[in-house]
């Protein structure tokens, strides 16, 4: 574990991570290779969208040891986080199955549907 962030951080962002992200990884790496995971979310310069980058950022943060975790992984897993939260704030009403809403969370790991 980094020496960077203190050990008591590091597990409650951990924590809070696994329950933000409710995909496995190998359900998000299917996901990212659908036609609607990349149509959606905003895109700087190249084809691929932040939350479409941060999908594939995320799939090797599960299939990473907890133990190999450094600064960065627990970076990104604050970035997840906060997007997670700050995304599932903006739920449209009505049925969310077939929305851009959805799937931008999707690609940061989060089925709103998946129980």
């Amino acid at each position: 574990m980094p020496n960077q962030h203190d050990e008591h951080d590091n597990r409650k962002t951990i924590a809070e991570f696994r329950e933000a992200v409710n995909m496995t990884a190998s359900e998000l790496s299917a996901w990212l290779r659908a036609d609607e995971s990349q149509e959606v979310g905003q895109k700087k310069g190249d084809n691929e969208s932040t939350g479409h980058q941060s999908g594939r950022q995320i799939v090797e943060l599960l299939v990473k040891k907890q133990a190999d975790y450094d600064d960065d992984d627990l970076t990104q897993m604050h970035h997840t986080i906060s997007y997670v939260h700050r995304h599932l704030a903006q739920r449209p009403d009505g049925d969310i199955s077939e929305t851009r809403w959805r799937y931008s969370l999707m690609n940061w790991g989060h089925d709103p549907q998946k129980k």
